[in-house]
């Protein structure tokens, strides 16, 4: 299962030239970092975190003295098996996220790890983007897009990854590093490694020298095109240095390490109307394109008649479609888009006329409304989601693409769909790209049955020859890999391929780049290395291993993401079926730690899964699995003496307030250590001393009718509000900016304010609205405390004791339920929806503070007093509940700007995962604290006292709730 050891001369090395921690060599890391997104799957004798360029030139200069294979790893989407090795894996996500926007967003600078979102999230105030836009753009990586010329939906050919790269720094193997922008790049690679400057100079000449291979590579590269090397690049430039840039693009890692890069970007056409437009047949569909392309559609995506088979049962498929008996039918999803409302206009009413001539199943508008448009990009996103979730389990969710010239799209497409049946894929869906004649398709076989494999390995026989009989190319966009490299020599003939295999050699003379990938002469290389994956949970089983997940995870940068948590799941299932107990041993010692207890358990990961997996869930119920019978009593015991146990915590924080910070830290590191980490906090000097008790109204006999349940949270009551006075008022009272002890709303008062529970009563009644509390408020709970650790039994009580509590002021279910913490909002939603399931009868709706205000209470009041910034931090738990734009409305509505940081992200303080694993939050705040600290803002706000907290940890600046400073506002 697993690969051979590093040799103590061979990791000795690597240490030398890394920094502590840096060279991993654990079972549990090296399986995590295993699996990609691909069906391939190898097992590296090390994972290192490079840190910089000069790191990775010493790792590969290590790597070529000892003959150790080396493969770059970053988002690990890669479909098509690049990213995997049995050598030294180099994860490049960590240290190369530097986004640095250039020429007023005309260009961008990047580092290999940032993904696509957050480049494009800070080109968005400059209204551009990067040209390349892959579907999986929330978690792909801009190494990954440089590596596989990655191109998307709408970019074409002409704004890809090769066409758009304006310059870029590499690392060579032997270590020497260029950046192509400087005016003497191709000087400096002549005199450092001259064997290879005059090598390519001498293949650019024997390229062009040929006709044939001139032709061939025109043809080829007028088409998307990822496989084998970016050969045009020794038609399109003239320096070696400049070929070699190119040459490097798409070249999935085989060459060197691209350490930086810049792009030229592309405009953001911020007006756009859709139209899902279903043909009878696929020829139909297929005749309509050159009318809709000339037309102005700037995106075509087909979907075939499986899809639509799929797709019909989707709520957004409309009665239309979805009552429509599909038997040949094909549909065109074509979006219009413009830098103007008036130049949509005019696009719109010329797609009228065509579609208007077109022989259509059902009619057809083009719609500009959000969630019209929305609703039908979900049917051509959500056909992944549909089909991969729904395979059996055990079985790979294979997605592969091709392309072929524009006029023989509707005959491949016919005979691509007739492999399907005569290789049994019966489950298999076609769509893609129609204006690029690109097309994706869905397999699922089953790795683990050879006989499956060989029925695979006939198919993309018969692949091959109807792709190249067609003049296409085997790989469109998602690189040659492991996948096709077997068959680069057949797209491309001998002489051509000869020039690649010098390519190779001239760049890579020891061989050490990803070895096999691209260029591989075995010629069953892409059956070998197949991933299976073995059933663990029911929960988790569908899990395809894309990675998207991993952005959104807290823990990311410390122990494992979502992704890993269930890979590590599958890899100790995998060893227990092969009997390799010392294999499970190791798994389990380290599981807890790296996957269980640094789990935030937010369940952001569901947000971005496209098979809508809740990994934190799980981790909450492998800690329910692991608590025995007297933890789970412990629980239940808490939840029945919930006001004693609150009491006690607030009087041990009153204690902790009054002892000296080092006392207090050392006792806790003390307890830590002999304790448990997962149990007892680590408490520092920043620990805010206890709220205001919570106390209720019960029913109320006289004045106004309650507009609400009021449920105030623990959290504000163990844990008081933070100093009102700001660290700095951003210069509005004449300071410069510094900190400056300021009365005036900007800087605060300069008290701690009464937090968000009073500030609540206090907008309501200014607001001549009345909220109902229950009289024994101070022993309810949301019951999250006890469902994050796996308390099942205290919760179970707790939860139905609240729900009474709460049920018995609603006014049978008529009055909406309210909480002054997000975190506390989105439990109590969880336990309504769980009593709600129990009775029928019994419906609650759950409302979070800052939505009740946006919505009730701010309409009410009058705003006295305007700020110039405030930065915002939006919590998971608004994510979860839809309130995200209700509290940057609220901000909004106190200040002239807000700001939401672009690398804004869950805290991961959890509850308590802050103080019990505080390595977690610190991790999970760092890029957002790095981008905040880079400007001062009037106030900082958030809608959860713990994440606040964690805010105000990171950043030095006092993070608030929002409903503090509405509060202020309106006095």
């Amino acid at each position: 299962m697993s690969s051979a050891a590093l040799d103590g001369t061979e990791r000795a090395a690597l240490e030398a030239v890394s920094a502590p921690g840096e060279v991993r060599t654990r079972v549990v890391d090296l399986a995590a970092m295993a699996h990609d997104a691909s069906h391939y799957l190898l097992h590296p004798r090390a994972v290192v975190t490079a840190s910089d360029a000069e790191h990775v030139a010493r790792l590969m200069r290590v790597a070529s003295a000892h003959a150790l294979p080396v493969t770059f790893r970053s988002g690990g989407t890669s479909l098509s098996g690049q990213a995997g090795t049995d050598g030294v894996l180099v994860d490049t996500r960590r240290g190369f996220r530097r986004v640095e926007v250039l020429e007023g967003g005309a260009l961008v600078r990047t580092g290999p790890g940032a993904t696509v979102r957050a480049v494009n999230a800070r080109l968005a105030p400059h209204r551009t983007r990067l040209g390349p836009d892959p579907a999986s753009e929330a978690a792909c990586t801009v190494g990954g897009v440089v590596a596989n010329n990655s191109s998307g939906m709408a970019c074409g050919t002409e704004h890809n990854a090769y066409r758009t790269v304006e310059s870029l720094t590499f690392v060579l193997p032997s270590g020497t590093t260029v950046d192509t922008s400087d005016p003497g790049a191709d000087d400096l690679l002549r005199a450092a490694e001259p064997a290879l400057h005059a090598g390519l100079a001498a293949l650019r000449d024997r390229v062009r020298a040929n006709p044939d291979s001139v032709a061939t590579i025109r043809h080829q590269f007028s088409m998307k095109n990822t496989m084998g090397y970016s050969l045009d690049s020794f038609l399109d430039h003239d320096e070696p240095v400049q070929i070699l840039a190119r040459l490097l693009v798409g070249s999935e890692g085989t060459l060197g390490f691209v350490s930086d890069v810049v792009f030229r970007t592309v405009p953001v056409r911020p007006h756009a109307a859709t139209a899902l437009l279903v043909f009878d047949s696929l020829t139909d569909a297929t005749d309509a394109l050159p009318a809709l392309l000339e037309a102005g559609a700037r995106t075509v995506e087909l979907l075939d008649a499986a899809s639509l088979r799929v797709v019909q049962r989707e709520p957004e498929a409309g009665p239309a479609l979805a009552g429509l008996a599909v038997a040949s039918h094909t549909a065109l999803l074509v979006e219009l888009q413009a830098m103007t409302e008036h130049q949509l206009d005019a696009e719109v009413a010329q797609a009228d006329r065509v579609v208007g001539g077109l022989p259509l199943t059902t009619p057809a508008a083009f719609t500009r409304d959000p969630g019209e448009r929305a609703g039908l990009w979900h049917l051509r996103k959500g056909l992944y989601t549909a089909v991969a979730g729904a395979r059996p389990v055990g079985t790979t969710a294979l997605l592969e693409d091709i392309v072929v010239p524009l006029p023989v799209l509707t005959e491949t497409t016919e005979r691509l769909i007739e492999l399907f049946a005569r290789h049994g894929y019966d489950d298999a869906v076609v769509f893609g790209h129609a204006k690029d004649a690109n097309l994706h398709f869905m397999i699922t076989p089953r790795f683990d049955d050879p006989a499956e494999v060989t029925r695979y390995e006939a198919f993309t026989e018969d692949l091959v020859d109807l792709v190249l009989g067609a003049g296409g190319s085997l790989k469109a966009e998602h690189g040659t890999g492991r996948i096709m490299a077997p068959y680069v020599r057949r797209q491309y003939g001998e002489e051509l391929y000869a020039v690649m295999r010098e390519v190779k050699r001239l760049c890579d003379p020891a061989g050490v780049l990803s070895p096999g990938i691209v260029l591989n002469e075995d010629p069953r290389a892409h059956v070998a290395h197949l991933k299976t994956t073995p059933a663990v949970d029911g929960a988790v089983d569908t899990c395809v291993e894309c990675g998207f997940c991993e952005p959104v995870c807290p823990s990311r940068d410390v122990t494992t993401t979502p992704r890993q948590r269930i890979v590590l799941m599958r890899e100790r299932a995998q060893a227990v079926a092969d009997g390799d107990v010392a294999r499970v041993r190791a798994l389990d010692e380290d599981f807890a730690y790296e996957a269980v207890d640094t789990c935030a358990a937010d369940s952001m990961c569901r947000t971005a899964c496209p098979v809508t997996i809740d990994t934190g869930a799980v981790m909450k119920r492998v800690r329910a699995e692991r608590h025995g019978r007297l933890v789970q009593r412990a629980g239940a015991v808490a939840a029945d003496h919930w006001q004693g146990a609150v009491t006690g915590v607030r009087a041990g924080l009153r204690l902790a307030d009054a002892l000296p910070a080092n006392v207090v830290a050392g006792g806790s590191r003390a307890a830590r250590s002999v304790l448990s980490r997962d149990w007892v906090p680590q408490l520092a000097d920043d620990l805010p001393s206890p709220g205001p008790r919570r106390t209720g109204t019960g029913p109320r006999e006289t004045g106004p009718a309650p507009a609400a349940v009021f449920l105030p949270s623990c959290v504000g009551s163990l844990f008081g509000a933070a100093d009102a006075a700001d660290t700095g008022c951003g210069g509005s009272c004449g300071c410069a900016g510094s900190a400056c002890g300021s009365t005036d709303v900007a800087a605060g008062t300069g008290a701690r304010d009464a937090g968000a529970a009073e500030s609540l009563r206090a907008l309501c009644e200014r607001a001549g609205l009345a909220l109902a509390v229950p009289e024994d408020v101070a022993g309810l709970c949301c019951g999250t405390p006890w469902q994050s650790k796996g308390l099942t039994r205290g919760y179970e009580r707790m939860a139905a004791r609240t729900f009474e509590a709460v049920w018995a002021l609603s006014d049978q279910g008529r009055l909406p339920v309210v909480s002054d913490a997000a975190s506390c909002s989105l439990g109590l939603r969880e336990v309504v929806e769980r009593a709600g399931r129990a009775d029928a009868g019994r419906q609650l709706s759950v409302v979070d503070a800052v939505t009740f205000v946006r919505t009730t209470v701010l309409p009410r009041l009058e705003v006295s007093r305007r700020l110039r910034s405030v930065a915002v931090h939006p919590t998971c738990s608004a994510v979860h509940l839809g309130s995200r734009g209700d509290l940057e409305a609220v901000a909004a509505a106190v200040a002239e700007e807000v700001v939401v940081p672009a690398s804004w992200g869950c805290c991961g303080f959890a509850g308590d995962r802050g103080m019990l694993h505080p390595e977690v939050t610190a991790a999970a705040t760092a890029p957002e604290a790095a981008e905040v600290s880079g400007h001062r803002f009037d106030a900082y706000v958030s809608d959860n006292r713990t994440c606040e907290m964690g805010m105000s940890r990171a950043t030095g600046r006092s993070y608030r709730h929002v409903l503090e400073l509405l509060e202020e506002c309106t006095r």
